[in-house]
This record gives structure tokens, C-alpha cells and sequence, in this order.
């Protein structure tokens, strides 16, 4: 997907303007996660619906994200938010090496360790992610056995925005809580 810069640049302003309005970080990664999703969509039905070149139609999208963020983006240069408060728990928190390495982290960091265990799993051990697989890797045989090839793709494709969307979110707001143009390079 290429893409993702684009939408990462464009969840990151989305994520860094609802965070700077309502102060709220999780309001904020729903913001990039959404944002991701619909730029995510938008590619999935040039490519997948009306057959344009994916490389020109991901590299499109990258320039777009950077030039629509910058714009979007200009009110926001010089904001910061505040500092996330890591996770602390007492005792050990305070551990040498452990403590700092493994549980000074924001929430997010934890839940995305979680996610990334349960995808493996709904990848190897599910039906609809054999499924998915299964479309990713031999289309012509999934539609023969009557699933909707380009329907699965778009999900999958949105799905994938929707975290790349947290992560351009993550940026902006946890990683380097304020807003620069061009962030994501």
C-alpha cells in the first residue's frame, strides 16, 4: 500500500485536532483510525473496483495525504498537547532495566501488542481469516467457491487503514505530541 504516508500523514492532523479540541487522546485515535479507514476505502475502490494502476493510485494518495494535511495543518503548527501520563504500576514500574523497558509505556503500546497476537491468531486459526487468506492468495479460487473477492479485499484494505490511522494518531499525539508538516518522513 502505498499509501500508507498519505493516510498516516492525514490520521496524524485528524488525531492532533480532535486531541487539541476536546482533549480527549482515545477520541482522537478514533479520529486517525477513521480518517486511515476512508482514505483506505477511497484506494480500495480505485483499485480494486475500477482496476486503475495501484502504484500510480498509492503514490497519488501519498501526495495527496501530504498536501491536504499541510493545508489542514498550518492552524496547528507551534500547538503542543500535554505529556501522556505512562502506565504505573507501583512496585513494578520502579524495576532496574524491567521497569523502564517494559512498563513505561502509554496504553496504546500494550494494546497494540494484544492486537498483534490476536491477528495472528484470527489469521491462522479462524475460518474468515483463512478466508481472507485464501482471497489474498488465490482470488480465482475464492470466488469459485462463491466468496466476494472484492469485498473481503476493500475490508481487509480499510481494516489496514484503520491502523495505520492509529499509528499516524500515535504519532502526533503520544509519540511527539504536536503537529509538524511532513512528520511521518
Amino acid at each position: 500500500n502505498l499509501g500508507a504516508e498519505g493516510m498516516m500523514l492525514m490520521a496524524a492532523i485528524a488525531g492532533f485536532a480532535v486531541a487539541v479540541h476536546s482533549g480527549n487522546q482515545w477520541a482522537a485515535f478514533g479520529a486517525g483510525a477513521l480518517t486511515g479507514a476512508l482514505l483506505a476505502g477511497a484506494l480500495g475502490l480505485l483499485v480494486i473496483w475500477l482496476n486503475t494502476n495501484q502504484y500510480a493510485t498509492g503514490l497519488a494518495l501519498t501526495l495527496f495525504g501530504a498536501g491536504l494535511s499541510s493545508f489542514i495543518g498550518i492552524d496547528y503548527v507551534g500547538r503542543s498537547l500535554p505529556n501522556f501520563k505512562p502506565l504505573d504500576i507501583p512496585g513494578l514500574s520502579t524495576l532496574p532495566f524491567v521497569g523502564p523497558a517494559f512498563l513505561h509505556h502509554h496504553p496504546m503500546v500494550y494494546l497494540t501488542v494484544l492486537l498483534a497476537i490476536a491477528m495472528t491468531w484470527f489469521l491462522d486459526r479462524t475460518r474468515p481469516g483463512l478466508v481472507l487468506r485464501a482471497v489474498g492468495e488465490s482470488p480465482e479460487s475464492a470466488h469459485a467457491l462463491g466468496y466476494p473477492v472484492r469485498r473481503i479485499r476493500l475490508l481487509a484494505l480499510m481494516c489496514g487503514g484503520a491502523l495505520v490511522g492509529v499509528a499516524g494518531a500515535y504519532l502526533s499525539v503520544i509519540y511527539t505530541p504536536l503537529w509538524v508538516q511532513g512528520m511521518t518522513a
